[in-house]
């Protein structure tokens, strides 16, 4: 496969000729050849997406939401292609590759109807004869930076909710999957949305500071939404500031998912599998940590075990049934073998699973996890998880909240009142009772909180994200005025 840079609507080849490579995590095999960006590359985005807003911040609700409601039915017809695509670049299964477009798909027709709901409100004025009220505007060129692990539904996401706003987009596309990204441009273009309002670069993993510093400061460019790790997102959120300007920004997360001793065990070791191991773990949302009462540990750790060894795994390039494919590159591997040598010798029990070999590892489980372990904080982001055993009620919420992360949680109980009351005490952006921590409805705010980020994509509160709110008043000429 072969991709060039997404400029005006055209494909075009990076201005110095060269590329970079994506190969396969388990056969290392070329999978994707794409051109690398110069930062002058970049600059000539910004400023055809600049170009653009002039005419596309003026277009009405109406064309807007044509657009997106057509680059969705055409992203569901693109489904095939995508799962392809994305077994190649990320080692993702069938699975997770059809429930990215499905998601994303959702997402754009959601966006559409989006346009007609910015709105601004009348304010109550003690000046007489006066209107006082406010608008929102689209406020110019965004920059979207998103990773590999979800590329269609967090590109969707990136892409459509600030165009629905009126503004256009500079999307920089992982080197990870360069090609998933670019059928997601491809799909806009085929809906009939105009040259400029979304440019897309890719660039070889050893330019990506460069060309992300010259975005961010390039003066065209009023927002940044950025989607990765925490490590990242503080070097974009302190670049961002030296130039004022406003991000978005969900990060990493370790997500506890809490099992109280009246909770259905059956059923949360249902919502713990999936969300531990859906696409390897390789989700910002997956449960990383399993907070259980140690009165029902045995058990649900028994059934977990016994649920997690049953699922298949291999190359969903030759095996469409794979629950747990590789993970992006056997660098990963690794780094969790190490996080997994320093458990089991503090004491911690691998009751399933075990090392990994290269990318590819079994789904593990890792029980007894202490707070001196590394893996009791640290992100593991593979097909690993872990638990650890609480007194009781008030325990378990002290360990789930005991970690720099806040993105996503749940609780399981019978209870649901006492339930309800857990949820309200975990420190996390979203938490669900008696469901998984994996979860995404393009109508519901999803963001973090602590060292998972700040500012929420999808749902009404994603207006406030990529818009600008002014105050007008329309008062009478002729008013008195002190002196």
């Amino acid at each position: 496969m072969r991709t060039q840079l997404f400029i005006d609507n055209n494909d075009v080849a990076a201005s110095n000729g060269n590329t970079f490579e994506r190969r396969n995590s388990i056969s290392n095999e070329v999978v994707t050849t794409a051109a690398a960006a110069t930062v002058e590359d970049a600059r000539r985005a910004v400023e055809s997406a600049a170009a653009a807003f002039q005419s596309w911040s003026k277009t009405g609700p109406t064309e807007r939401r044509s657009i997106l409601l057509k680059a969705a039915d055409i992203l569901d017809a693109k489904t095939p292609q995508f799962i392809e695509v994305m077994a190649e670049e990320v080692g993702a299964s069938a699975l997770w590759a059809g429930f990215n477009v499905f998601l994303a798909a959702g997402l754009f027709r959601e966006a559409a109807g989006m346009t007609t709901q910015i709105q601004g409100e009348t304010i109550p004025t003690d000046k007489p004869n006066t209107l006082s009220m406010t608008v929102r505007q689209p406020v110019g060129v965004i920059l979207s930076i998103v990773p590999w692990n979800g590329p269609v539904i967090l590109a969707a996401r990136a892409i459509a909710y600030p165009i629905a706003c009126g503004n256009t987009v500079l999307f920089r596309a992982s080197e990870l999957s360069p090609k998933t990204h670019i059928l997601i441009a491809e799909a806009l273009r085929e809906a009939g949305l105009p040259s400029g309002v979304l440019n897309v670069i890719t660039n070889a993993p050893d330019d990506a500071s460069t060309i992300v510093d010259a975005l961010i400061e390039h003066p065209a460019v009023r927002r940044i939404n950025f989607t990765g790790s925490t490590r990242v997102g503080r070097i974009i959120a302190e670049k961002a500031a030296r130039q004022l300007k406003r991000c978005l920004l969900e990060l990493g997360g370790k997500s506890p998912l809490v099992v109280l001793d009246d909770a259905d065990i059956d059923a949360a070791v249902n919502a713990a599998v999936f969300g531990s191991f859906l696409y390897q773990g390789q989700i910002c949302m997956s449960t990383e940590r399993i907070v259980v009462d140690e009165r029902v540990a045995d058990e649900f750790v028994r059934k977990f075990a016994a649920r997690a060894k049953e699922l298949s795994a291999g190359d969903p390039r030759s095996n469409s049934a794979c629950i747990v494919g590789p993970m992006i590159n056997k660098s990963s591997g690794a780094r969790l073998n190490g996080l997994l040598d320093d458990a089991i010798a503090k004491g911690a029990k691998v009751v399933a699973g075990g090392s990994a070999n290269g990318s590819v590892m079994p789904a593990t489980i890792v029980d007894c996890v202490k707070p001196d372990m590394q893996i009791y904080d640290e992100e593991t982001f593979g097909p690993i998880t872990t638990v650890v055993r609480a007194k009781d009620a008030d325990d378990a919420v002290r360990i789930a909240n005991d970690t720099a992360y806040g993105l996503s949680s749940g609780v399981f109980g019978r209870d649901v009142t006492r339930a309800l009351g857990i949820a309200m005490r975990m420190q996390a952006g979203s938490v669900h009772v008696n469901g998984s921590t994996v979860q995404n409805e393009a109508q519901a705010p999803y963001g973090g909180t602590k060292a998972s980020g700040y500012g929420r994509f999808d749902g009404r509160a994603v207006i406030d994200e990529f818009t600008e709110l002014k105050w007008i008043t329309i008062e009478p000429a002729d008013q008195p005025y002190p002196f």
